[in-house]
């Protein structure tokens, strides 16, 4: 917003100015917050060390030298170290107004950066479903690409399919050679057996006995083995086998994926970096640098010591004793690709990447690469009865999750909306369902643990998805009662508490985006989207809006503000934004 810009900008050329007849160097760093208690808060603790003088004693010089009100500076207090303006709030609102009715559903948007951005996520190995501890993985990314986007970015989102490993490989063996017959048997074994009927859900059991299997039979790990051995090798009827069976898995999990509003742009296999020769290429420089190696066994390796990484950790091996490579190897040729088409590389990783990560940014440093990669780590979602398991029967698939929130969801409905059509109610249902698991699993930073609540993911009054979804189709209602509205962008006939409350939080949205953009923890996005809704309901429960007089018509066009943005937010989230519940 250009009236905000503007303030901010002021506010700095006002400080720096007193700060020159103060004897500061002119590239003295000048850090900005928000404050509860004011617009803008200017820090004064980095002058501190410059001016030799107390940061409290530097904000009180400071203050007393700048006279306001000057320009769109209408207030300014020096309080223990911190210089806190105010800003001209009708000009402020007005600007708000006025860009909202021009922009609608573009505002916050910025304009193309020409900046490429990928965005790898989900990546999960297609042996079976996503399953809720790796949940966040798709979510978090899905939620960054979004917010990447109104950026103004070139943003790619990509999915990087493992279709060479031992374990993809294990389950084109078991999709050929495990019986119907012991697929049963391990169905009838398991406990809470899964009778979905979606090929990733199917075939998990032929995966499971084919795991069991391997440690009775030894000859099984040969077979496995030389399967492997023909991948590497370019036999293409076992790279057609093992990518068909992938394929078909893949499939199911972006029919989990779709469900929850999650589309991937581009799909990465792992074994093109084989067919290219881009893996033998990695192995080639990574053997002519010095800090190449050969264990005892011949397998190859780079010593990772004088990269920060230490212990047993510190050979970072990309080939076997036999000359093939490793996931290692062809995960190198994967980022140098993406490089080459991106100007940034984001990484959404499980927090038992780190070291993985950390390795790879090295082995490319010792490359000659310069670019890295950009992680984020998150830490796993669990369930109030405990810890889920992959290899075990008893485990929690992201379907079912969604399929428990939309019937959970469903039910509330029906308690409060008797009078819609049972297609009506399962269309509401499906977009709450959907974005309580949504928010619930991005609300919280990434790197703190989560354990899934339903009493949290789908109260209609707390910090949740289906509060917001619920205060986006009030504000659509006011509207709809209203009719014709004549949009007044008057900033001037908006002063009481709630009504500037509730602008100044809306006009706080692109300053928002822009520091998931620079820090990508986007669980800011549900933190300020929260506030927005409690902003307008405080606003709701204090002013007249449909019988307001004159100032009818400004606070309408602040409810469509709210509307817009709240819009917006859920749309950041991956959340259907309905306009009746």
């Amino acid at each position: 917003m250009k009236v905000q810009e503007q303030f901010v900008s002021e506010c700095e050329a006002a400080v720096k100015k007193v700060l020159a007849t103060m004897g500061a160097p002119e590239d003295v760093k000048i850090v900005k917050e928000i404050p509860e208690n004011a617009d803008l808060a200017i820090p004064c603790f980095t002058f501190s060390k410059a001016l030799k003088m107390a940061p409290v004693a530097i904000a009180e010089k400071i203050a007393s030298e700048i006279k306001v009100p000057c320009g769109l500076i209408t207030g300014l207090t020096a309080l223990n170290g911190y210089l806190n303006f105010n800003i001209d709030n009708a000009a402020l609102v007005s600007d708000l107004l006025q860009e909202v009715v021009e922009k609608d559903a573009d505002f916050g948007k910025s304009a193309p950066t020409g900046i490429r951005v990928n965005v790898e996520h989900t990546s999960t190995n297609p042996t079976g479903p996503v399953h809720v501890g790796r949940a966040r993985n798709p979510i978090i990314g899905d939620t960054l690409a979004r917010c990447l986007k109104l950026r103004g970015h070139d943003v790619t989102t990509e999915y990087y399919v493992n279709d060479v490993g031992k374990q993809v490989v294990m389950m084109s063996w078991a999709v050929a050679n495990v019986t119907p017959e012991e697929v049963q048997k391990e169905i009838e074994e398991t406990e809470k057996a899964d009778d979905r009927d979606k090929v990733d859900h199917r075939l998990v059991y032929n995966y499971r006995v084919a795991n069991k299997k391997v440690f009775q039979v030894p000859e099984m790990e040969a077979e496995i083995a030389e399967i492997l051995r023909k991948f590497e090798a370019g036999d293409q009827e076992t790279i057609d086998h093992v990518k068909k069976v992938a394929e078909a898995m893949l499939g199911g999990i972006n029919e989990t994926l779709a469900a929850m509003n999650v589309k991937l742009d581009r799909y990465t296999w792992e074994s093109t970096f084989i067919a290219n020769g881009a893996a033998k290429e990695i192995v080639r420089k990574l053997q002519n640098t010095p800090y190449s190696g050969q264990t005892e066994d011949g397998a190859s390796f780079v010593d990772l010591k004088d990269f920060g990484i230490h212990g047993k950790n510190t050979k970072f091996t990309f080939t076997r004793a036999d000359g093939t490579t490793l996931y290692t190897t062809r995960d190198l040729a994967y980022h140098e690709d993406k490089f080459s088409r991106s100007d940034r590389v984001i990484d959404v990783l499980g927090e038992d990447q780190k070291l993985g990560s950390q390795q790879l940014c090295s082995a490319l440093q010792i490359m000659g690469r310069t670019e890295k990669p950009e992680a984020l780590f998150y830490a796993f979602v669990s369930l109030p009865e405990g810890r889920m398991s992959t290899r075990k029967g008893v485990v929690v698939y992201l379907d079912d999750l969604v399929e428990e929130a939309t019937d959970r969801a469903l039910e509330e409905i029906k308690k409060r909306r008797s009078d819609l059509s049972e297609e009506k109610m399962l269309a509401i249902a499906k977009a709450v369902g959907v974005g309580a698991v949504r928010y619930n699993i991005v609300r919280v930073g990434a790197d703190k643990q989560l354990v899934f609540k339903w009493e949290d993911a789908l109260s209609f009054d707390g910090n949740s998805g289906p509060y917001l979804q619920y205060v986006h189709a009030r504000a659509c209602s006011m509207l709809r009662k209203a009719g014709d509205v004549k949009w007044d962008t008057d900033g001037s006939k908006l002063t009481d508490e709630y009504e500037l409350k509730l602008a100044k939080t809306l006009a706080r949205f692109e300053n928002v985006l822009k520091d998931i953009d620079e820090t990508k923890r986007v669980h800011m996005m549900p933190a300020y989207g929260h506030e927005v809704a409690t902003a307008f309901n405080q606003f709701y429960a204090a002013v007249p809006v449909l019988q307001a007089g004159d100032s009818r018509d400004a606070r309408l066009t602040l409810v469509k503000a709210t509307k817009v943005v709240l819009a917006n937010v859920l749309g950041c989230l991956g959340i259907e934004a309905p306009e009746e519940m």
